[in-house]
């Protein structure tokens, strides 16, 4: 078959992948804010990891994107009232991830899990997750610490706030531009798209999105109160192999049945 030929087949092969690509597996976002900074630039591409929330749900310090609740304001400059060919540019952009986002889709750091108790600041400006005092060394500390009549999101100081079941307490590394949970509410689990992985463009700034480890001293919720629970993990590391022998024993028997019946 001629290369004329060939050239549309492989470019229909080539966009289906990257759709499936783009829905299942990994996509690309647009920075289209300073919410991130210095951790994100405005113009930076992300690839997101789509999969990984399938086993496990987020963690505290983990780069997350995710679709908006309808009572968040957006955070970039979409037109909305941009013409048929732009709005199916961005669509047709949209599908193999290189368009800019939503105007729904926000990227933010994970401050606060299920049950946990999150609250800002001490004199030194740190937020407290369950008691315990963070030092956020990416965060852009150029907001106020004192508390602002309308609540917004300029100020970093924040009463105790306990987050809810199924939802997530995220903010933004620059605290003065970002508008998150602290005015916005909390984000519910299921709203998550995917876990930030690398920053793909521009090639100068290629580099991974690493959860911040300042986090790993925050304690339970529960043990942060002070009540016991249990501790699954080691009751299953010890069914584990037992559960795959006996998955093992069935296959074999069912595979040398068939070799008989055959």
């Amino acid at each position: 078959m001629p290369l004329w030929q060939e050239l549309p087949l492989l470019l229909v092969v080539a966009f289906c992948l990257a759709v499936l690509i783009r829905t299942f597996l990994m996509q690309a976002f647009y920075i289209p804010s300073g919410s991130m900074e210095d951790t994100l630039q405005v113009g930076d591409r992300v690839l997101v990891n789509k999969v990984v929330y399938e086993f496990r749900d987020p963690t505290r310090g983990e780069v997350i994107v995710f679709k908006g609740p309808d009572n968040w304001a957006p955070e970039n400059g979409n037109d909305t009232n941009a013409g048929f060919f732009s709005k199916l540019g961005r669509t047709v952009g949209d599908l193999v991830g290189i368009s800019q986002p939503g105007e729904k889709d926000f990227i933010k750091r994970v401050i606060g899990v299920p049950g946990d108790r999150v609250s800002c600041c001490d004199v030194e400006g740190r937020i407290y997750v369950n008691g315990v005092p963070i030092d956020e060394p990416y965060v852009v500390r150029n907001s106020s610490l004192e508390t602002t009549a309308d609540k917004s999101c300029n100020s970093r100081k924040f009463a105790e706030i306990t987050v809810e079941p199924g939802m997530l307490f995220v903010m933004g590394d620059h605290r003065l531009v970002s508008q998150d949970s602290r005015c916005q509410g909390q984000v519910p689990i299921d709203d998550v798209i995917g876990k930030a992985m690398v920053v793909a463009l521009p090639f100068d700034r290629w580099g991974s999105v690493a959860r911040q480890d300042v986090f790993d001293k925050v304690p339970d919720p529960a043990l942060a109160a002070g009540t016991a629970t249990p501790a699954p993990a080691p009751e299953l590391a010890l069914v584990a192999p037992v559960l795959l022998g006996a998955a093992l024993l069935r296959r074999r028997i069912t595979r040398a049945r068939a070799t008989q019946q055959g």
